[in-house]
């Protein structure tokens, strides 16, 4: 079975549930576990696959709290790495309706530093880089170009998912945009939302946006429309697969649950050509990732609300 190695931050989510989207007025929070390339290796590890975390947390108790959920969850933490600055954290609010607003205090993550040694470990294998964090600078950002490289190189089948907050790139959104184009264009798999199809491509209409993404250059597409599933997109097909219908909680994770689930079946994959071939395939495989994510947002926290394989199958 092939690894997929996920390289971002791991961070603890402050959760205020069901206190409204205004964070100044929430009064109770709950700590939970988050960071969505921590929550893509739990997701696939959880499904029985080989998830491998790569990022750096501080040596304090929540960076250990952290690295403990994860090996609990079965994700290869051998990579992770410790820093002197304090673990970062999100504060994130929740509506009535499941959805979040995001406000980070940024720490350790940024810390990560590249580490040439994983090059030899990455052949045949995957590669996911879905950091909110990774394009704000220190050495993460330039580790994650590295690891970029060190995939092409070594035939990996790459991932890209932008996970754009706002509160990070405020009065910013064009150097967002900029540096995520050799990531899109690198690509083997890009997951956006609709709101970053939009933002990257400049176009309001799907199919434009879908055209012009493909254009800078990443073969499959998969844009999630929340209840309405799934637009995906490539070798000149597109198609919107449907999700479940679920009562939403918590839509926090509900990406990375989606993303974990797709790469965990196209690790499974004899060769990974067949995925970027076999249009019928890869809509089967969305279906299963849109059930996945569904599930997600039916529990609190993202970590512990991703489902298992014995869940996901019922």
């Amino acid at each position: 079975m092939r690894k997929v190695f996920c390289v971002g931050e791991l961070l603890i989510d402050f959760v205020a549930e069901k206190q409204g989207n205004d964070l100044s007025k929430a009064t109770e929070f709950t700590k939970k576990a988050g960071g969505a390339p921590a929550n893509v290796a739990c997701a696939i590890s959880k499904l029985g696959g080989k998830g491998v975390f790569i990022g750096c947390v501080g040596e304090d108790p929540f960076g250990q709290f952290l690295l403990d959920t994860l090996r609990k969850e079965g994700v290869d933490i051998s990579l992770a790495q410790r820093s002197k600055i304090f673990t970062t954290l999100a504060f994130v609010s929740l509506a009535e309706d499941g959805e979040r607003d995001f406000v980070f205090s940024r720490g350790a993550d940024k810390e990560l530093v590249y580490d040439p040694t994983l090059r030899k470990g990455f052949n045949g294998n995957l590669l996911h880089l879905g950091a909110a964090t990774a394009l704000l600078g220190g050495s993460l950002e330039m580790a994650y170009g590295k690891y970029l490289f060190d995939g092409l190189t070594k035939e990996m089948f790459i991932s890209f998912d932008p996970n754009f907050r706002g509160d990070l790139w405020k009065d910013n959104e064009p150097q967002f945009i900029k540096k995520c184009m050799p990531f899109v264009e690198k690509s083997h798999l890009c997951k956006f939302s609709l709101e970053e199809a939009q933002l990257l491509s400049g176009k309001k209409d799907l199919n434009e946006a879908c055209d012009f993404l493909h254009e800078v250059g990443t073969k499959i597409i998969a844009i999630t429309l929340g209840k309405e599933g799934t637009l995906v997109s490539a070798n000149g097909q597109k198609q919107i697969v449907p999700s479940i219908k679920v009562a939403p909680v918590d839509t926090t994770g509900a990406g990375d649950a989606f993303i974990g689930c797709l790469l965990q079946q196209i690790a499974d994959l004899g060769n990974f050509n067949r995925v970027l071939e076999d249009f019928d395939l890869l809509t089967k495989m969305v279906e299963m990732a849109n059930k996945a994510g569904a599930i997600t947002t039916t529990g609190y926290g993202a970590i512990s609300a991703l489902p298992t394989k014995v869940q996901l199958e019922a």
